[in-house]
C-alpha cells in the first residue's frame, strides 16, 4: 500500500519523464506526447503481462493505480485548479463580445449533442446485440458531449486561430464543463430509477437553476472577496496565497451547497484574472500569480493527460464492447457536428462562426479526462461495461487524431494559419 506522497511522486516522476522523452524524441505537443507515450507503455506492459501470465511481473503496478480513484483525483481535486488556471487567462472583454455564440454553443450545441449521441448509441448498441436502456445511453451522451477545457485550450496551442473563434471555443469549453456535469446528474436519476419526487419536472428544472445559478453566484461572490482582499494589500505572497484560499475553499463550499463547481471556477477566475490586474495587483504581483497558475496548469495537465493513457492497465475490454468504443468515435463525431450546425442554421451567425467553420468547429471538440471521470464514477451494472470503453476510445481519438490533425483542419476549414493568427 502507498502513500499519498508515494503516488504523488510517482506521477511527477512518469511525467517529467516522459515529458523529457518526447521533447528529446518525438517530438508531440507535450500533452498528446505523453499520452501517446503513457498509452505506448501500458501496451507493452500488458504484452509482457500476457507473455508471462504466471509472473504477475506488473501486480503491483495495477494495485498502484487501482489506489488511484481517477474519478475523485480529477473531479474532486484537479478539476478545480484546471478550471480556475483556464479562465484567469480568459480576456473578458472579447468574451463578452462573443458572449451569445458562447452560450448557443455551451447550452443548446450540448444539449443536442446529447441527445443525438444517447439515441444513436442505443441504436447502435442494440445492432450489436447489446441490450442497453436509452436512459444510459442518454448518460453516455451527457458526459460525452462537453468539451474538455484542458484539452481544448492544449491544442488550440498548436494550431491558432482568430482570436474571436479561439475565445468562443474556450469559453465554450469551460461553460459546458458544467451544464454537461448538472445534465449528467439529472440524467443518472432516470437511469437508476431515481425516487419520482427527484425526477419531477419542478425538481429538475429547481436543480438546473441551483447548480448552474448557485455555482456561477457562488464564484462572484466568493471572487469578489478575494478580489477586495488583494486590494487592500501589496503583498505578492499573501496574495498569490489568497488565490490558492479562493479555489479550494469555494470549490468545496460549491460541493457542500451542491451547486455547481466547475461554474464556480470560471465564474472566479474571469473575474480574479480580469478586474485583478486593473484594480488590485501590482505589475510584481501579477507576474508571480499568473506565473504561479500557468505552471500549476503544465503540471496538472500533465499529470491528467498521463494518468488517461495509465489507465489502459486497469480497464478490461471484451470483443463486443471494442466493436461498440469504435462506432462511438463517429457517433460523437456526428453529435458535435449537428450540435455546432444546428444553432448555425437557426441563428444565421456570420463569420467566424459561419458554416464554413463547421468542419474546424466539429474537429475542435476535443474530449478528455472529464468525460473518462464520469463514466468511472458510474455505479456497476450492466451499461457501464459498454459506456466505458465508449468513452475511453473518443477520448483517444479525439486527443490524438483530432488534436494533432487540427492545425492542418484549421489551415483548409478557416484559411488561418498560426503565422496570421499572431
Amino acid at each position: 500500500m502507498f502513500s499519498l506522497f508515494d503516488l504523488t511522486a510517482m506521477l511527477l516522476t512518469l511525467s517529467a519523464l516522459f515529458g523529457w522523452m518526447n521533447h528529446k524524441f518525438l517530438p508531440l505537443p507535450h500533452s498528446i506526447g505523453l499520452l501517446v507515450i503513457s498509452i505506448a507503455v501500458s501496451i507493452v506492459l500488458v504484452g509482457i503481462d500476457l507473455a508471462f501470465p504466471r509472473q504477475h511481473l506488473f501486480e503491483s503496478l495495477t494495485g498502484t493505480l487501482f489506489q488511484i480513484d481517477f474519478s475523485q483525483v480529477v473531479m474532486n481535486g484537479m478539476l478545480a485548479f484546471l478550471l480556475f488556471a483556464g479562465a484567469l487567462h480568459l480576456d473578458i472583454t472579447r468574451l463578452r463580445r462573443r458572449g451569445l455564440q458562447v452560450a448557443i454553443l455551451a447550452f443548446a450545441g450540448t444539449l443536442i449533442s446529447t441527445v443525438v449521441v444517447g439515441c444513436a448509441f442505443w441504436g447502435a448498441a442494440a445492432m450489436l446485440g447489446i441490450f442497453m436502456p436509452l436512459a444510459w445511453a442518454l448518460v453516455f451522451g451527457a458526459l460525452i458531449s462537453p468539451t474538455d477545457p484542458v484539452a481544448v485550450m492544449s491544442t488550440l496551442k498548436n494550431a491558432k486561430v482568430s482570436p474571436d473563434l479561439e475565445i468562443e471555443l474556450q469559453g465554450e469549453s469551460l461553460f459546458n464543463d458544467g451544464i454537461g456535469i448538472v445534465l449528467f446528474t439529472v440524467l443518472l436519476r432516470f437511469a437508476m430509477g431515481t425516487d419520482a419526487t427527484q425526477t419531477s419536472t419542478f425538481a429538475i428544472a429547481e436543480l438546473l437553476v441551483v447548480e448552474t445559478g448557485g455555482g456561477i453566484m457562488l464564484g462572484l461572490t466568493a471572487g469578489y472577496i478575494a478580489f477586495w482582499g488583494m486590494r487592500l494589500i501589496d503583498d505578492y505572497p499573501v496574495e498569490i496565497l489568497i488565490s490558492l484560499a479562493l479555489v479550494t475553499a469555494t470549490y468545496a463550499v460549491a460541493q457542500r451547497l451542491h451547486v455547481s463547481g466547475p461554474l464556480s471556477m470560471v465564474a472566479a477566475g474571469l473575474l480574479i484574472g480580469n478586474r485583478g490586474p486593473r484594480y488590485a495587483m501590482s505589475d510584481r504581483t501579477q507576474g508571480y500569480l499568473f506565473g504561479l497558475w500557468t505552471v500549476i496548469d503544465e503540471i496538472l495537465n500533465s499529470v491528467l493527460f498521463l494518468l488517461i493513457g495509465l489507465e489502459v492497465l486497469v480497464l478490461s475490454f471484451n470483443r463486443v464492447s471494442l466493436d461498440l468504443a469504435a462506432v462511438a468515435i463517429p457517433i460523437v463525431l456526428l453529435g458535435r457536428l449537428l450540435g455546432v450546425s444546428l444553432p448555425l442554421l437557426v441563428f444565421g451567425w456570420r463569420r467566424p462562426m459561419s458554416l464554413w467553420n463547421v468542419a474546424f468547429l466539429t474537429w475542435a471538440g476535443i474530449r478528455g479526462g472529464i468525460s473518462v471521470a464520469l463514466a468511472l464514477s458510474l455505479p456497476e451494472g450492466s451499461a457501464k461495461p459498454g459506456i466505458l470503453p465508449g468513452t475511453y476510445a473518443v477520448v483517444l481519438f479525439s486527443i490524438i487524431v483530432q488534436g494533432l490533425t487540427l492545425e492542418r483542419v484549421a489551415k483548409r476549414s478557416v484559411g488561418i494559419s498560426s503565422e496570421d493568427a499572431k
